[in-house]
């Protein structure tokens, strides 16, 4: 039975892209590993916390696509060999220090970015809402914390953008 209503050729273009995501949330998650391991200095404490929440959240988006594409009838990439050439993440020798630590990281957040954007446009073309709705929130998580390590980079003296949006009241 297909209770899907896609075509199973549709349903794969999806799937290959969550393969992708899959493949980069591992890599992504085994340095966010590294860098709760291998963080030195003053910032040890703060980041520390924040990799181990980080990477406990990427551990349950892991198991949250490889269940999507089950539920999509296929069979999700399970080895390292494959995640390792499939990645748009690159592996990188531990790094210690934390400017360049949260550098990194957020340099794969925008990577995981843009696969999720490729993933949405995929199902987006066959009609997968409930992918679409994965991406959604998961795109909408990843750009906080993105922001809190990018505002965490920032000199005290460093600001936001100056504009400040304005509601306009319509006029009839």
């Amino acid at each position: 039975m297909n209770y899907l209503n896609m075509k199973n050729e549709d349903v794969l273009k999806v799937v290959t892209e969550l393969n992708i995501l899959l493949a980069d949330y591992h890599i992504y998650y085994q340095k966010l590993r590294s860098n709760h391991w291998n963080i030195l200095g003053k910032n040890f404490f703060d980041l520390h916390v924040k990799f181990e929440e980080m990477y406990n959240d990427a551990k349950i988006k892991i198991d949250e696509i490889a269940e999507r594409v089950l539920t999509l009838r296929y069979h999700p990439m399970s080895t390292l060999s494959d995640y390792l050439k499939s990645s748009n993440i690159n592996e990188v020798q531990p790094v210690t220090h934390d400017i360049d630590l949260v550098k990194e990281t957020l340099n794969d957040h925008k990577l995981l970015l843009e696969q999720m954007y490729v993933v949405i446009k995929k199902a987006e073309e066959i009609g997968d809402e409930g992918t679409i709705d994965m991406m959604g929130g998961y795109i909408r998580e990843l750009e906080k914390t993105s922001w809190m390590l990018s505002a965490w980079l920032k000199k005290p003296s460093e600001s936001l953008q100056s504009e400040v949006a304005e509601t306009v009241e319509a006029t009839s």
